[in-house]
């Protein structure tokens, strides 16, 4: 029987969500991959339980996570009722709807209809009463966004979700919907967008700066750029490697010489920084107190300790971070 350790809360850092009440670890469990129905189900229940176990209260996923779509969710809901459970009350749950979940014309994109069902059946497959969090994973470009926004405020106030959060919204979407949010009420507290030192579009388009301003929380998923910050890159592309097995998230064409060497330059600066290179791209996502957790993702539990490692240095000298962007931007 499981019984999670009394140190777990010693060494996580708990950031403020936006303006709410509500603390996310600086680093949350994302459930995107390896929690399917071609995953091993005892790994899954290590994972889980490692990352509790040092502080990890916030487990992310979606109603089409898988594979197959729905899997992720059945899992940890088995993984609830075996072990993890006992702790709902120190838990974070999160899920999302927005990509196509089932067929016909209700299984999709942002209607009340596919909204209010789709956390219906994820509540379902979870087991449980409500979710802490619950997301619009994509906008909708042919819904209104007010019938959105109502159907996310409509939800929270069932009872099925304690707060609201968006998904994949760019800094206008942003503020048009937390316009409408605020009128209603709503306690929509958090957008999740990717963010790693390869992508940097909340920078580009704003959000990062308006999120901060405005009380928003961001949560930023692939913050490894699918491995690419990572040591598994450094001497070319391993054979088992996701690219090779499954390409449908880091194209093979994208790990080019000159990328390569931006990446064997980072890792050197890592490296002087006494950090794995995986840590300090972490860390740089939460170098300025801008953004409220990282999600990182994994396949083994050793994994899980490694990325929690770079909490123990997450801050960075104006000479690191000038090396940094004329690594990634040496022609400016």
């Amino acid at each position: 029987m499981y019984t999670a350790k009394e140190t777990r809360y010693d060494k996580m850092k708990y950031n403020r969500c936006g303006v709410s009440g509500l603390l996310l670890p600086a680093v949350s469990l994302g459930l995107w991959h390896n929690f399917g129905s071609n995953g091993n189900f005892d790994n899954m229940v290590h994972m889980c339980e490692t990352a509790f176990d040092n502080g990890i209260t916030h487990f992310d996923l979606a109603n089409n996570y898988g594979p197959i779509p729905g899997a992720a969710e059945e899992n940890f809901g088995r993984i609830l009722d075996k072990s993890l459970g006992a702790y709902r009350d120190e838990l974070i749950i999160s899920t999302k709807a927005g990509y196509d979940m089932w067929p016909g014309p209700y299984g999709n994109w942002g209607s009340k209809k596919y909204l209010v069902a789709s956390l219906d059946q994820s509540l379902r497959r979870m087991g449980l009463e409500y979710v802490d969090i619950f997301y619009h994973h994509r906008p909708d470009p042919n819904t209104s966004l007010e019938e959105t926004a109502r159907a996310l405020d409509g939800i929270v106030k069932s009872g099925k979700a304690l707060y609201i959060g968006i998904s994949n919204y760019n800094k206008e979407q942003t503020i048009e919907i937390a316009k409408l949010f605020q009128k209603m009420g709503t306690p929509f507290i958090i957008n999740q967008r990717k963010y790693s030192m390869f992508v940097r579009d909340i920078e580009q388009d704003g959000l990062k700066d308006y999120a901060a301003w405005n009380g928003i929380g961001i949560i930023t998923f692939s913050p490894l750029a699918q491995g690419l910050l990572s040591d598994r890159y450094l001497n070319g592309i391993p054979e088992n490697s996701r690219v090779r097995t499954d390409g449908r998230f880091l194209k093979e064409t994208a790990i080019t010489e000159e990328t390569l060497q931006k990446v064997r330059a980072l890792n050197a600066l890592a490296t002087e920084r006494g950090q794995s290179l995986a840590q300090m791209a972490l860390a740089w996502i939460l170098r300025d107190g801008d953004i409220t957790s990282v999600l990182i993702g994994a396949s083994r539990a050793s994994q899980i300790l490694d990325n929690i490692g770079m909490l123990e240095n997450t801050q960075f000298c104006q000479d690191e971070l000038e090396r940094i962007e004329e690594i990634l931007h040496p022609c400016l």
